[in-house]
């Protein structure tokens, strides 16, 4: 045994028979003081322990809420389809609404009808409707919604028909510009790539002078067109060699067509 380990065995000897020799209060006195020395650490310890329960309780509320950020947005999402849903429900309804006034209030008798499909083949310059000689319907028939001059029908079966739009250029309207005596003929125009291509009024007089937003009519001339239906209105006007013409945005979006009346003659 080295010099040091007997230094050492006795020295922890001496310590045992010291601390053996204490009387209980002398015990007690010592215990005090060991805890006094540790309870620094024993306090770091406890709020170490307070602040890792802490953590772990604030882990927890931050995955609560998560959850329920989660379960809002879903909510959320389900909230702004609804009304999505409602909104095209109401423009639905006040698109029919409209209609059957306009069905009520109109000089004429109506057949309602749904566009089925377009001729894209034409430029969307034809239309198919789901009405036919079944419901009335014969060519050379008006068709038009609340807003003005649609196109008339052209090619009818017994349950649909064909309706050639006012923009194509084989479509021939009779017309009249509000406050002035000028007559014309509108026509459409073939630009390529167009779904709703403007219209030309053409054989005006070279002094018409026609001013932006004048509305122009069918006149009744010609026998297939009633009078007093909106086509469109003036956009722009110049003096060509021979004549006047007129540039006229149609009344009706034809782009946009999904119901329209056909006009099967006079209440």
């Amino acid at each position: 045994m080295t010099r040091t380990s007997i230094i050492a065995l006795v020295l922890f000897v001496a310590a045992v028979g010291y601390l053996l020799s204490f009387s209980t209060n002398g015990t007690r006195h010592l215990q005090a003081g060991v805890y006094q020395l540790l309870s620094p650490f024993l306090h770091t310890g406890s709020g170490l322990q307070k602040q890792i329960t802490s953590v772990r309780s604030g882990l927890k509320s931050l995955e609560q809420l998560e959850a329920e950020n989660n379960a809002l947005r879903v909510e959320n999402r389900s909230l702004r389809a609804t009304n999505e849903a409602l909104r095209d429900v109401e423009h639905e309804v006040n698109r029919l609404r409209h209609a059957l006034n306009y069905r009520e209030r109109a000089s004429f008798k109506l057949v309602p009808a749904e566009v089925i499909t377009r001729d894209a083949s034409t430029w969307w310059r034809t239309v198919t409707i789901n009405r036919g000689k079944a419901d009335a319907l014969d060519t050379d028939m008006p068709v038009v919604t609340d807003e003005g001059l649609v196109g008339k029908t052209t090619t009818v079966s017994e349950n649909i028909a064909i309706v050639l739009l006012v923009s194509d250029e084989n479509c021939r309207v009779a017309a009249n510009v509000e406050g002035s005596r000028e007559q014309g003929i509108v026509t459409g125009e073939r630009v390529a790539g167009a779904l709703a291509p403007p219209l030309n009024l053409n054989f005006l007089s070279k002094q018409a002078n026609l001013q932006p937003g004048q509305k122009v009519y069918t006149s009744g001339v010609g026998g297939v067109f009633p009078a007093g239906l909106l086509i469109g209105t003036v956009k722009s006007f110049r003096v060509r060699e021979l004549d006047g013409q007129a540039q006229l945005t149609p009344a009706v979006d034809l782009a946009k067509l999904e119901d329209v009346f056909v006009v099967i003659g006079r209440k």
